[in-house]
């Protein structure tokens, strides 16, 4: 049998259940951040089959959908029903200086991950300073990316 240490881990997922509005679907946890050019977001999806996973853009919004179902057999005594199931969606708004033409995703060990190449002109490029001395005679100077 299964042994509980947790008291009120039952009160917890019961009210959860009663309270919980069941077809609303369900955020999925994220990370973004930005490194070669890129911006790289990674979705948690663990135990979602691939081909439930929706992707779309429309103008700068990114919807990832997915479903995560499991069932039960009607000779199955549940024990434990910890696992959330249903319906997953996350909407995020990507900026302007994306190139959202050239989007890859890819799915792996129960995470998606979305890459947006940044526009050319939108990455941090030097801009050169010109330099006056006393005599009125310019010199450039390079300035540094920040």
């Amino acid at each position: 049998m299964l042994l509980r240490s947790d008291p009120f881990r039952d009160f917890d997922r019961m009210a959860s259940q009663l309270f919980a509005d069941t077809r609303t679907p369900r955020a999925m946890p994220m990370d973004a951040y930005r490194a070669d050019d890129r911006l790289h977001v990674r979705f948690d999806l663990p135990g979602v089959d691939p081909e439930s996973i929706d992707l779309t853009v429309e103008k700068n919004a990114l919807t990832v959908s997915a479903t995560r179902t499991f069932q039960y057999s009607d000779a199955d005594e549940i024990v434990v029903n910890e696992r959330p199931q249903g319906a997953y969606s996350r909407q995020i708004f990507l900026g302007e200086g994306l190139d959202i033409d050239q989007l890859e995703a890819t799915y792996e060990d129960g995470v998606l991950h979305v890459q947006v190449p940044v526009l050319e002109s939108a990455r941090p490029r030097k801009v050169p300073i010109s330099i006056k001395s006393g005599d009125q005679q310019a010199i450039t100077a390079s300035a540094g990316s920040g």
